[in-house]
């Protein structure tokens, strides 16, 4: 019999993303799959329904609204697969996309978590803001992926089909051995929302975990379901946990280094926000180092040691530099030489492949 996979779907009020993308979760194709709905005391009707369209769905009823990361921690309890994907209620599966993530987990016992490809649901050849084909952070800790860097979206001519290891996998649609988080532990739920899933995988990583994606495996995304693009709180809830991801994760020596230089461009994307009428969006950045200060102390016991191996983002340049200076706009436009291995161990992450002008699916910059 293959592996018990649990798939734990948060949801808050939002009944007309489940009648729009549950119905195909439900008609995976897997002989040993547990459904979670776990609901963030939806006034909507949403669990409700749920229970009477699909009675085979398990429905775990939270008292309050508790977001993405305590909603999945929870949820988790009631759990009883060996794998368990947390996958966002805006999310469309075909019916044969989980054996490939599973197949992966049985051939490598050393891989923690897997994602698939993720295309935009409305433009279906084109990949998805939240996770395109795996993830990476710059050596200042800007997220990026293979198929999207900041506001350029790759349409998918499979030049990233190739499985491999990548630095973070996207939380839409997460599958992790359950022995990995047991190890590691759950999604930091002091994060409430965002930069939850690259601050897991970097735990991984640290734990000698590996995190994976393979491109067999294709969901459709819609995105913006919880807090759209240019969102204050969107972009006050990024820029604050992602410099405590930096804390929590960088060695303390490398902090050290790092944070002026990342204060520095984030001061400059400030700048651009309020310089273009934005100023919400500006004044969130500022809140965000004010709060992401506060709570360091809830991380120094956290920190890596002096005796741990140091585990560094992957791609040693600036992505800010590169996409908005240089006109790097695609992930196989980015200088190999500036990939390094993240950990001290032989090379996992590879640099992309450099895809000649004539081959056919280069995308036009």
């Amino acid at each position: 019999m293959k592996p018990r996979v649990s798939v734990i779907i948060v949801s808050w009020n939002a009944l007309p993303l489940l009648r729009q993308c549950l119905p195909s979760v439900a008609a995976t194709r897997y002989d040993n799959l547990e459904i979670i709905l776990a609901d963030n005391a939806s006034t909507d009707g949403s669990a409700e329904w749920v229970g009477r369209a699909f009675p085979q769905v398990k429905i775990v009823r939270h008292p309050e609204n508790w977001a993405f990361c305590r909603g999945n921690n929870e949820a988790v309890a009631h759990a009883t697969g060996a794998y368990v994907v947390f996958l966002n209620n805006d999310v469309e599966t075909p019916p044969d996309w989980l054996d490939p993530l599973v197949d992966v987990m049985e051939r490598s016992p050393d891989v923690g978590a897997v994602q698939p490809k993720l295309l935009q649901y409305e433009d279906r050849r084109r990949f998805e803001y939240a996770g395109g084909a795996g993830g990476y952070l710059d050596r200042y800790g800007y997220p990026f992926t293979r198929g999207r860097i900041f506001f350029t979206m790759e349409e998918d001519h499979g030049q990233y089909d190739d499985a491999r290891d990548v630095f973070w996998a996207t939380g839409a649609a997460l599958l992790l051995r359950r022995a990995a988080l047991d190890d590691v532990g759950l999604f930091d739920e002091r994060f409430f929302m965002h930069m939850e899933e690259i601050d897991l995988c970097w735990r991984l990583w640290r734990r000698g975990w590996r995190v994976f994606v393979e491109p067999k495996s294709v969901v459709h995304h819609i995105g913006g379901g919880s807090l759209p693009q240019g969102d204050p709180r969107k972009v006050y809830f990024n820029f604050r946990n992602n410099l405590l991801t930096l804390y929590k994760n960088l060695p303390p020596s490398a902090w050290l280094r790092t944070f002026p230089f990342r204060a520095a461009l984030d001061a400059a994307a400030a700048l651009r926000a309020a310089l273009g009428r934005r100023p919400a969006e500006a004044a969130a950045i500022f809140r965000a180092y004010r709060d992401a200060h506060r709570m360091r102390a809830f991380y120094r016991d956290q920190r890596p040691n002096p005796d741990e191996p140091p585990v560094l983002p992957p791609y040693r340049g600036s992505i800010v530099v590169d996409y908005f200076l240089r006109g790097r706009r695609h992930f196989s436009d980015l200088p190999p030489e500036r990939f390094r291995p993240p950990w001290n161990a032989p090379e996992r992450i590879e640099a992309p492949r450099k895809i000649q002008a004539n081959e056919p699916g280069r995308a036009t910059p």
